[in-house]
């Protein structure tokens, strides 16, 4: 009986050890996905970093070059950003969200909230990018 309660004890204990790394994953893999398309940005690889966008999105754009052309037109922060941090990712809704605070080339403050959506490999792709001006100051 001892044994058991035991053993019992070990794999809860087991279980619950692994709960977080599991928990992490998910955003893990997403800041992977953005950081990516960040980095494809900084190198003006634009066929790399259209590729972290949802099949939707890539229909919408249809090439690299409407796609780096919207991003150049609306989302010069993320572009060629001077800080990234990431924040808390919201996990409430149908998909989750990132949100990350820029400052951007201009010296201001933005935060963006990443629409992630997970493929049926199991990657992610941005889905949506929403930015808006944020009245923190650059440090």
């Amino acid at each position: 009986m001892r044994s058991v309660i035991g053993q019992f004890v070990v794999l809860v204990g087991l279980l619950l050890a692994s709960y977080p790394l599991h928990a992490a994953e998910p955003a893990d893999s997403i800041r992977g996905t953005i950081n990516s398309q960040l980095d494809a940005f900084q190198r003006d690889d634009w066929a790399e970093a259209f590729t972290y966008a949802s099949p939707v999105l890539q229909k919408i754009f249809g090439t690299p070059d409407r796609f780096r052309n919207m991003v150049l037109g609306g989302y010069r922060a993320v572009y060629r950003p001077q800080q990234v941090t990431f924040r808390e990712l919201d996990t409430s809704g149908p998909r989750p969200v990132q949100i990350v605070f820029f400052i951007g080339p201009d010296g201001l403050a933005y935060l963006a909230a990443y629409e992630m959506e997970q493929q049926q490999d199991g990657s992610w792709r941005i889905s949506a990018v929403q930015l808006i001006r944020d009245a923190a100051k650059a440090v």
